[in-house]
C-alpha cells in the first residue's frame, strides 16, 4: 500500500500558517495537496515583528527567494542587536538612557560571533582582564565590533550589498504573511480556503479526518498543522493536550502595542530592537520606514491595563483615545507536546514567551523545520513525533531560562515587579549555565564552520543561545565571573594574542562606522530598486 501523506491541513493562516504553507509546498515537491484554511474574521496578532538571524537561512533560502525581494515587499529593515534600556536603574521607563556605573544605562546582545584565540572566546580574556582590574571598559563594546556601528546607526551591509556581520529583520509581519501567501500560491500550489471551521471530525483512533466549515466545507487530511494561535483548536481542544503554564518563571501575560509615526529621514533608523525597561515589564521599539512598532509587555499581576496604557502613553506622549493600543492577553509556556496523533501544532498554538528575544516566528519555523526533518506516513511511527516533541521542548525550555535570566539577574528591585522577579525559581539547566559562567567556563558556545558560522542547522538550533549571549545579559546586568578561565593561566601567548584581538575589534569598529552607509541610506537604496 502506499503509505504516503497526501493531504495536509493547515489552521489559521498568519505568518505562522502561510510559513508553513510555503515550506511544506516546496518540501513536498508536489506529492501531496496542502491546504490553509484562513478565517478572514480572526485578526491576526501582528506583534512579531522582529526575527532572528537564521530566518533567510531556514526558510526564504529553503523557498528560493532572495532577501532583497522578500524586504522590498514587506517593509523589511534591519536588527543587528537587542539595545536593553534602563534594566539596571531604579524609575519609569525612559527611552533616554540613565546612567549606570558613570555610562549610559544600555548594553547591547549582538547577534554577531565572539572572536575566539586557542579556541577559547574572546569573553573569557575580557573577564580576565575585568577581574584582574585591567579595564572597566563594558564586554559588548570591547569584544564585538557591532556596538559602535549601531550607535552611529549604520546598516550592516555595504551599498554594493556586502555583508559585514551578522543580522536579523524588522518587519511588518502582516505583509510577511500575505508575501507568503502570493508566493506559495502563486507558485507551489498551495491551496488557500478563506473560511470559519466550524467542527472537526475525528475516527475511531482518535485521529481527525477532516474539518468542516461554517459554509459547509468539508476538508479532508492525512496530517493537519494547528496555527489557530492561542485558542490551539486543533491541539488543545480537539486533541485535548494539555498546555503547561510557566508564569513560575516568567511573570509577564499581557501586552498593549501599536504602530506611531517617525521622521526617519532627520532621525535615522536604527538598525537594532530597543527593549526599554518598564515599571512593570519592558517596552519594544521596533524601526522601519517612517514608523516604528512599538508595546509594553508588563505583568497583569503588578499593573492593570489601565494603568499599563497610561504608563506606555506618557513614556511616547501620545494620546490614547487618538492612538488606542492593540490589547492581548497572552498564555505563557507550551503544549506538553505540540505533535499528538496526526496534529501538530505551529506557533501560538504551540508555545509562547514574551518576545523579549525575538522567538516567536523563530519558534515557528523551526517547528517546520523539525517536522519535515520527522515527516511521518500514514503509520505514524511514534518515534518520529516523540523526537519531534523532545527537540521543541528542548528549543523552549532553552530559550524560556535565557530570558529568565534576563528579569532574575536585573538589580532592580524598585517596584513590586521587578522585587518578585528575584524570587521566581531557575531551573537546573540554567543552573548549571550560570554555575559553569561564575567559574570562568564558556557556556554554549557554538560549533562553527570555515566561515566562523555554524557548520548545520541541527548544531546552530540546538545550541542557539551562545557563549556570547550568555555573557551579554550576564555582564550587562552586572553579574561577573567568580574567577577567570583557569587554563588562561597556563596560556601566556594566547592571552597575548588576545590583547592584539581586542585592538582588531576596535580598529573593525572604527572601519564600519566610517565606510558603512546609515540603515535610512541603505533601505532608501533598496527599495528605489523595486522591480
Amino acid at each position: 500500500m502506499d503509505q504516503r501523506i497526501k493531504r495536509v491541513v493547515i489552521l489559521g493562516g498568519g505568518t505562522s500558517g502561510w510559513m508553513a504553507g510555503a515550506y511544506l509546498g516546496k518540501a513536498l515537491q508536489g506529492t501531496a495537496e496542502v491546504t490553509v484554511l484562513e478565517a478572514p474574521a480572526i485578526p491576526r496578532i501582528g506583534v512579531g515583528e522582529a526575527t532572528v538571524p537564521n530566518l533567510q537561512r531556514v526558510v526564504f533560502d529553503f523557498l528560493g527567494i532572495p532577501e532583497e525581494e522578500w524586504m522590498r515587499e514587506c517593509n523589511a529593515s534591519f536588527k543587528t542587536a537587542v539595545k536593553f534600556i534602563n534594566w539596571r536603574t531604579p524609575g519609569t521607563g525612559d527611552p533616554a538612557a540613565r546612567e549606570w556605573q558613570g555610562r549610559p544605562d544600555h548594553f547591547y546582545h549582538p547577534f554577531g560571533l565572539l572572536p575566539t584565540e586557542d579556541q577559547i572566546p574572546l569573553s573569557h580574556y575580557w573577564a580576565r582582564k575585568r577581574l584582574n582590574g585591567e579595564t572597566d571598559a563594558p564586554f559588548d563594546y570591547s569584544c564585538f565590533r557591532e556596538p559602535a556601528m549601531m550607535d552611529a546607526l549604520k546598516a550592516p551591509r555595504t551599498l554594493d550589498g556586502e555583508r559585514v556581520t551578522y543580522y536579523a529583520w524588522h518587519f511588518d509581519a502582516q505583509l510577511v504573511a500575505d508575501y507568503l501567501c502570493r508566493f506559495a500560491t502563486e507558485n507551489l500550489g498551495v491551496r488557500h480556503v478563506r473560511d470559519a471551521m466550524e467542527r472537526v471530525e475525528l475516527d475511531d483512533r482518535g485521529f481527525i479526518t477532516a474539518l468542516h466549515t461554517k459554509e459547509g466545507k468539508r476538508l479532508e487530511g492525512d496530517l493537519f498543522i494547528d496555527c489557530s494561535g492561542f485558542r490551539g483548536l486543533l491541539i488543545n481542544q480537539a486533541m485535548g493536550e494539555p498546555f503547561l503554564d510557566m508564569s513560575d518563571h516568567l511573570l509577564c501575560d499581557s501586552a498593549i502595542a501599536t504602530s506611531l509615526p517617525y521622521d526617519d529621514e532627520a532621525e535615522g533608523v536604527e538598525p537594532y530592537t530597543s527593549a526599554i525597561a518598564m515599571s512593570s515589564g519592558w517596552t519594544w521599539r521596533i524601526p522601519l520606514l517612517r514608523r516604528f512598532g512599538t508595546g509594553y509587555v508588563y505583568s497583569s499581576r503588578f499593573i492593570s491595563q489601565d494603568d499599563a496604557i497610561r504608563e506606555f502613553c506618557d513614556m511616547w506622549q501620545i494620546d490614547p483615545e487618538t492612538t488606542p493600543p492593540n490589547k492581548i492577553r497572552f498564555r505563557v509556556g507550551r503544549n506538553r507536546r505540540s505533535w499528538v496523533k496526526n496534529v501538530v501544532s505551529v506557533g501560538l498554538a504551540s508555545c509562547f514567551l514574551e518576545p523579549l528575544e525575538s522567538t516567536g516566528i523563530y519558534f515557528a519555523y523551526a517547528a517546520i523545520y523539525q517536522l519535515v526533518k520527522n515527516f511521518p506516513d500514514l503509520r505514524f511511527d511514534p518515534a518520529l513525533s516523540d523526537n519531534f516533541n523532545r527537540q521543541i521542548q528542548s528549543f523552549f525550555d532553552d530559550t524560556r531560562d535565557f530570558i529568565q535570566a534576563h528579569f532574575y539577574f536585573s538589580p532592580r528591585t524598585d517596584t513590586p515587579f521587578w522585587a518578585a522577579n528575584k524570587e521566581l525559581h531557575l531551573s537546573e539547566s540554567i543552573q548549571e549555565k550560570v554555575a559553569m559562567y561564575k567559574a570562568g567556563l564558556p557556556v554554549n558556545a557554538p560549533i562553527t564552520d570555515e566561515s566562523g558560522y555554524y557548520g548545520n542547522l541541527d548544531a546552530e538550533f540546538a545550541n542557539f543561545w551562545t557563549n556570547g549571549s550568555y555573557y551579554c545579559i550576564f555582564t550587562g546586568m552586572g553579574l561577573l565571573p567568580d574567577n577567570p578561565l583557569p587554563a588562561l593561566a597556563h596560556k601566556p601567548d594566547a592571552v597575548k594574542n588576545a590583547d592584539l584581538l581586542f585592538e582588531e575589534v576596535q580598529r573593525r569598529q572604527d572601519e564600519l562606522v566610517a565606510t558603512l552607509p546609515s540603515t535610512r541610506e541603505y533601505l532608501s537604496m533598496l527599495h528605489a530598486k523595486r522591480p
